[in-house]
């Protein structure tokens, strides 16, 4: 009996966009990312099958392998992955390889890339706080002395100053690996490329407080021209540690 060949991406995509009940195959990852991958980038590869169908392909579910990694899901299924989760970003900047659905994964897809109003003024609000509490927590631990501590806080408060502002542009925040990829194509209204990256290069690096209070001023405009105020008068007294001297 003939053993059958190792599992390629290029041949597995053939036989998949052979098969009629496979509505969508779309592809994530560095290999979705211009520029972005390397030796050692593999093939991520959703395949989405219509509701209910039957394929044989389903053999290769869970296949992983250090060329190709399989998901296979339907079309309902798919459609709610990320809506939340950490997927939301992955999936918002795939590759759409095969639409079978007359741009209905396309339309799934751009529901990922651009999240609803409501939410995102809502998660917005939630990460500026996030934001404002790593912020003061780094600035009060180093005016009494606590270095370390400081420089953790520091680091901690980028995490919720990404998610605050790509929140407050109503999309999902890349991947640390992405973000500079991000920001050269997708500018975040308002920020430089360039000068965005090197305050949170050297916020995450040194907890420098100068930085961050001139980081915090103006998150702090453009959060109040976007309806974000109130969260921010909440600190009371404590907004004036975080802001310029």
């Amino acid at each position: 009996m003939t053993a059958e060949p190792p599992l390629t991406y290029d041949s597995f995509v053939a036989q998949a966009t052979a098969d009629q009940g496979v509505a969508g195959l779309v592809l994530k990852g560095s290999r979705a990312h211009e520029g972005m991958a390397t030796e050692h980038s593999d093939h991520d590869l959703y395949v989405v099958l219509a509701d209910g169908a039957r394929t044989a392909l389903t053999r290769y579910a869970g296949h992983r392998s250090a060329q190709l990694d399989l998901v296979f899901v339907f079309v309902e299924e798919f459609r709610a992955i990320g809506m939340p989760g950490f997927e939301r970003y992955a999936l918002a900047r795939a590759r759409i390889l095969l639409d079978r659905l007359d741009g209905g994964i396309a339309r799934i897809q751009a529901a990922k890339a651009r999240i609803e109003a409501a939410e995102a003024h809502r998660a917005a609000g939630e990460w500026l706080d996030a934001y404002a509490n790593s912020l003061y927590r780094s600035l009060k631990n180093d005016r009494d002395g606590q270095a370390p501590a400081a420089r953790l806080d520091a680091a901690d408060s980028i995490r919720f100053l990404l998610e605050t502002l790509f929140a407050l542009d109503r999309r999902p925040r890349p991947y640390n690996k992405y973000l500079e990829w991000e920001l050269a194509r997708f500018p975040l209204p308002g920020w430089e490329k360039d000068v965005l990256l090197d305050a949170v290069d050297r916020v995450s690096r040194t907890g420098d407080v100068s930085a961050q209070r001139r980081l915090f001023a103006r998150v702090e405009a453009v959060a109040r021209r976007a309806g974000h105020g109130a969260v921010l008068d909440a600190w009371g007294e404590d907004l004036h540690l975080m802001r310029l001297r």
